[in-house]
């Protein structure tokens, strides 16, 4: 098991490209896509304290979903990580983790400050 994870979405350029940047620097990787296993609330919870982020910063406000379940109006922090629980396509990606530390890959080269690397 490594000890580095990145919530990925292979669908996601910038994701494809946080991977594709943490392999060249030879970091091993354990890969979670977070669409065929959502984090669970305790899981983004974590997610969000290690990205010192609240948890509409987390949310993707442009994905049909959010607009749908009206979450712009929404003002209570659990039901704002309830909503991503159920609906993982609103989590910003690609997030990856080291112990206690956090970042999102956007760009990808934000998430070398948490491992120690340069870019």
């Amino acid at each position: 098991m490594a000890d580095v994870t990145i919530y990925h979405n292979p669908r996601c350029s910038k994701s494809r490209q946080t991977l594709a940047l943490l392999k060249s620097k030879g970091v091993d990787v354990d890969i979670v896509e977070y669409l065929k296993s959502p984090p669970d609330f305790k899981t983004l919870e974590s997610l969000l304290q290690k990205l010192e982020l609240e948890p509409r910063e987390l949310m993707r406000s442009r994905e049909d979903e959010y607009r749908r379940l009206e979450l712009s109006a929404v003002t209570d922090r659990r039901e704002l990580i309830e909503a991503m629980v159920k609906h993982p396509i609103l989590i910003e990606r690609p997030i990856v983790i080291k112990g206690d530390k956090a970042r999102l890959g956007r760009p990808p080269e934000q998430v070398l400050e948490i491992l120690g690397l340069n870019p």
